[in-house]
């Protein structure tokens, strides 16, 4: 999978592309990474990448002509030429083409991160020809949530473009033109998109088959895929915990079993798989209703999980005794 960053500030991504997960990944050609420096695709002495607001207003916008340039130079028309029937009702899946995907088979080659400073893109680095338009993103605190899910979508891909937002924001055009999709990463506002870029990258790469060195550990996770999912499942070995299906995980805990005056709960050691299943659902619903209760109207849950939820509403004293959640978003 490659990622394309278009940003004023290449130099930003150093220090999160040389460590970790995703340094290995990269190192074992999983993921390639190329940065592009805005700046490049000016025309001007000063390479000057924004201007004043039409309309008055405080801060400056980032200039359309020099991203759409840079969009050039990667190989991306607009919109309405390259592709008139991409719509925006689902941005991302005509993006999908399992069959062009030649890296997703677990066979290694050399992964790169290079940053681009001039237009066109060096040969050495040049992209092969490709048929599918990759998907354009921009980086915005006015952008749909980036969640999980979407996550899911973009590893998919083979090619993902993040345009990293600046200042008041970017010319609106560019969206317009340009953009599959428009995502913030939360309901704050950054100073530019290069961090919002660098969690879409982390969140996403992490799901590519190979990267974590076990392959259930992202779905045996927070907002992780409902049990009918599961994909990782050993034959004849019984599985200690269930999909979240939507929900937070459960606490986790280590040696030693007590801890400043704090013991390991009394189910995750006595090596009943079930019981250690049951204690983790509860867990699950605990932590999802007291930090992320928002959660639970889209979340995958059986009957039995309806019954918990509704006896742990009751013991915070949310609903009366004879009162029933709502089935809403459930699965039996």
């Amino acid at each position: 999978m490659r990622f394309e960053i278009v940003t004023i500030f290449p130099g930003f991504f150093s220090g999160f592309l040389e460590n970790g997960i995703l340094r290995r990944a990269i190192a074992e050609g999983m993921v390639d990474v190329a940065i592009h420096d805005l700046r490049a695709f000016t025309h001007d002495r000063h390479r000057t990448v924004d201007d004043r607001p039409f309309g008055g207003g405080e801060g400056m916008v980032l200039k359309p002509q020099p991203i759409a340039d840079a969009l050039a130079s990667l190989g991306i028309e607009p919109k309405t030429s390259a592709n008139p029937s991409h719509t925006a009702n689902d941005p991302l899946v005509a993006s999908v083409h399992p069959a062009e995907r030649p890296h997703r088979s677990g066979k290694k080659r050399q992964g790169t991160t290079s940053v681009v400073p001039t237009a066109p893109i060096n040969e050495d680095r040049a992209l092969a020809p490709v048929e599918v338009r990759p998907a354009v993103i921009l980086l915005s605190a006015q952008g749909r949530p980036f969640t999980q899910s979407i996550a899911r979508q973009l590893a998919t891909l083979d090619r993902v473009v993040l345009l990293c937002g600046r200042y008041e924001g970017v010319d609106e055009r560019i969206n317009q033109l340009y953009c599959d999709l428009e995502l913030s990463i939360g309901d704050y506002v950054l100073s530019g998109g290069e961090l919002a870029a660098a969690v879409v990258i982390d969140a996403t790469m992490r799901l590519l088959p190979g990267v974590l060195g076990n392959e259930s550990s992202s779905e045996f996770e927070s907002f992780g895929v409902p049990d009918a999912e599961i994909t990782t499942d050993a034959e004849g070995v019984p599985r200690s915990q269930h999909g979240a299906g939507g929900l937070l995980d459960y606490p986790h805990y280590t040696r030693p079993a007590e801890f400043a005056g704090l013991a390991v709960p009394e189910p995750l050691l006595n090596g009943d798989h079930q019981q250690i299943r049951r204690w983790r659902r509860e867990q699950q619903l605990r932590k999802t209703l007291a930090n992320r209760p928002d959660l639970l109207e889209n979340a995958v849950l059986s009957k039995e999980d309806r019954k918990l939820l509704d006896s742990l509403r009751r013991e915070d004293g949310q609903i009366a005794p004879d009162a029933c959640i709502s089935p809403a978003g459930s699965n039996s």
